[in-house]
């Protein structure tokens, strides 16, 4: 895919990954458009992002709305989820809120939805991209949740992508990321991720445009579907 002159839509394209994606792309000369929950991030998004570029304020689980942002958008040439759809739930199984672990799994359900709503609103060689992560298949003590979701976000792009093409969907699963959803103190988070990736086999914690370099990879490449690329420094190999 040349990337020049395409349209794009960035869910959670308002901070961390997605933000990245959107300036990767923009930068590549693609039109972009942003869509998040949150009207602060939208705000400071717009200040990274080129005058063409436009935001959207959506909630992924909120289907009228999602519907009529694609509509309003079309047609659309790259679709981007990288929005979490909530929060997500951390800590042992057996004392986790079970409300909370089903709550974890609105990041699926906004994928399901962006997808199902958007396919119509895409060209015929549209690319579709998702965003997990290294849980789905390395589940360390407490992320039983965001393991579980990250597989279901895989497995859902695998069972999808012969039935959507020849449009394409992969997914992107990230390690361990410096990005905001760490709190609002940057360098305590790289504090953080530093100690949880000191044995990666690259010993650092990742960046988002590392990420976003891979999102674009899935989009640019044509002969590439129904997979997930791993951007995770190593961290699941022993």
């Amino acid at each position: 895919m040349e990337l020049a002159g395409r349209r794009a839509l960035v869910l959670g394209g308002s901070a961390g990954i997605g933000l990245a994606t959107a300036q990767d792309l923009e930068r590549s000369g693609v039109q972009v458009a942003v869509a998040s929950r949150s009207a602060t991030t939208r705000e400071r998004a717009l200040q990274g992002l080129g005058e063409t570029a436009t935001r959207h304020d959506v909630d992924v689980r909120d289907r009228a709305a999602l519907s009529d942002l694609f509509a309003s958008l079309a047609p659309l040439d790259i679709l981007v989820c990288a929005a979490t759809g909530g929060e997500r739930a951390m800590g042992p199984f057996l004392e986790m809120d079970l409300d909370g672990f089903q709550g974890s799994f609105d990041k699926l359900w906004g994928y399901t939805n962006a997808v199902r709503l958007g396919a119509e609103h895409l060209t015929e060689d549209a690319a579709i991209v998702l965003v997990s992560g290294f849980p789905a298949r390395k589940c360390h003590p407490g992320m039983s949740a965001i393991s579980t979701v990250g597989n279901a976000v895989e497995g859902f792009a695998r069972a999808i992508a012969p039935e959507i093409a020849p449009r394409r969907i992969n997914v992107v699963a990230p390690g361990s990321i410096v990005t905001e959803m760490f709190g609002p103190d940057l360098a305590q988070g790289e504090k953080i991720l530093a100690a949880t990736t000191a044995n990666n086999l690259i010993p650092r914690p990742g960046t988002p445009e590392e990420v976003a370099q891979a999102i674009r990879f899935v989009i640019e490449n044509d002969f590439v579907t129904g997979t997930t690329v791993d951007v995770d420094g190593g961290a699941l190999l022993p």
